[in-house]
């Protein structure tokens, strides 16, 4: 099985330069004016372009909104250094929501994109979440 990643965001441009200098990711297809391919990392990234306060879903009233928003569902970035990968993302835009934070596994850095998708970076040492068991 592969997972594809897809973000809504409402300046493909934008989010482009964004995900691709902060986790450098390079452009893959594009898929018509409203879709780039992101590859470079284990899963690919599709960049959907979607304009702001259109409906989310045929199944919900629930409208696209780019400022900050909660989903049950996000993504965590696997870094090697997160201190220059979350210093990348802020000059790109990005919210880092609070200081990184150290854990037995490793650290964690709660971030929010320029788009106001939730995200955190993520260092793994030692065994990783293994370090918990």
């Amino acid at each position: 099985m592969d997972v594809l990643i897809n973000i809504d965001v409402n300046d493909l441009a934008a989010a482009e330069r964004f995900y691709t200098r902060t986790f450098d990711l390079r452009p893959g297809r594009r898929l018509g004016d409203t879709i780039v391919e992101l590859v470079g990392g284990p899963s690919s990234i599709f960049l959907l372009q979607k304009e702001a306060g259109s409906q989310a879903s045929p199944q919900t009233a629930e409208l696209r909104r780019f400022d900050r928003h909660w989903t049950p569902v996000h993504l965590d970035f696997v870094v090697e250094d997160i201190e220059a990968t979350a210093n990348r993302a802020v000059e790109g835009g990005a919210r880092q929501e609070s200081p990184i934070q150290q854990t037995v596994w490793g650290k964690i850095a709660p971030m929010a994109d320029p788009f106001g998708n939730g995200f955190c970076l993520i260092q793994f040492v030692g065994q990783g979440y293994d370090e918990m068991v």
